[in-house]
């Protein structure tokens, strides 16, 4: 971890880039300019006196996330949807009222889900409908890809995936599913839960050997361009994939965690090392390029793939 924060994140992360992706409304914005698809925003909530416009910002809205902009680890992120009779609930049904929103609105700008506890906005986002393909993967929430992107180039990923456990959130340290991914294929190489390896979904049943992540050259190619948009060099980006839109950004992170090692089964380093070794010309390659290169380099061994 310290050879991490010391050659990786100080040495590649300029601290004044760092508001870029601790917010995420300002990585929203970023991202949408250069052209990169992100969860539609349905509004926002900056002041306490706006927390009472709650009930009007969602009338007629079927479904939304609720999530603090300065957030981590999936803290305070709220997904809620209306049920036949018009009551908000959440994905395990519970309902719940528009006071109990309000408060949740209220706790979120005052900071108690925010990097520090520093004053928040709240975000509010359409829900993702994730991609079919990945149905039975995943327990009353929606998977996500976390891709480890050093100097523009895709160096590791992995799919992390709810569980009852998690309480709905694609989060590895509450007890989500970490399924480490073939740079090359998509195709999985390893699962963990709780730091113990798994071949099953532990609330599904699914086998999670028949994991298929569709679009993966596509979702790789986002999570390179962002390099470009941030100027960060050593990031984790979080990709959700949209039956309606395909690959989407949901966050990035400047100081992504190593849990991503457990669940490929492999160290990040000595991939780290040879984009260390690049040349200028080699970073300033497009991002399909960088791409292209990552899926050759860092191939898994066929006999390593889940099976």
């Amino acid at each position: 971890m310290n050879r991490r924060n010391i050659r990786y994140i100080s040495r590649y992360n300029p601290r004044h880039l760092y508001p870029l992706v601790d917010n995420k409304l300002k990585t929203k914005i970023l991202a949408q300019k250069a052209g990169i698809t992100t969860p539609k925003l349905i509004g926002t909530v900056e002041s306490q006196h706006e927390v009472a416009d709650l009930g009007r910002i969602l009338e007629g809205v079927q479904g939304f996330a609720i999530k603090p902009a300065k957030g981590s680890g999936g803290k305070g992120i709220l997904v809620l949807h209306r049920n036949e009779q018009g009551q908000l609930v959440k994905n395990s049904g519970a309902v719940v009222s528009l006071e109990d929103l309000q408060r949740h609105v209220s706790n979120t700008l005052s900071g108690l889900h925010s990097l520090g506890g520093s004053p928040d906005v709240a975000i509010i986002e359409e829900l993702i409908e994730f991609d079919q393909q990945l149905g039975g993967f995943s327990f009353e929430g929606v998977p996500d890809i976390r891709v480890i992107v050093c100097r523009g180039y895709p160096v590791m990923a992995m799919m992390r995936l709810s569980t009852r456990a998690s309480d709905g959130k694609a989060n590895l340290h509450q007890g989500a599913v970490g399924v480490g991914l073939d740079i090359a294929t998509g195709r999985p190489l390893n699962a963990v839960q709780n730091g113990l390896q798994v071949e099953r979904h532990p609330d599904t049943g699914r086998m999670l050997a028949e994991l298929q992540i569709p679009d993966w050259e596509v979702l790789l190619e986002l999570a390179a361009r962002c390099y470009e948009v941030t100027g960060l060099g050593y990031l984790g980006t979080d990709m959700v994939l949209d039956r309606r839109y395909g690959p989407m950004l949901l966050e990035l992170n400047a100081r992504p965690g190593l849990t991503i090692q457990v669940a490929n089964g492999t160290g990040l380093l000595p991939r780290l090392q040879k984009i260390d070794a690049l040349g200028p010309d080699d970073i300033a390659l497009p991002a399909a390029e960088r791409v292209k290169r990552s899926r050759e380099w860092f191939a898994a061994d066929p006999a390593d793939l889940f099976s």
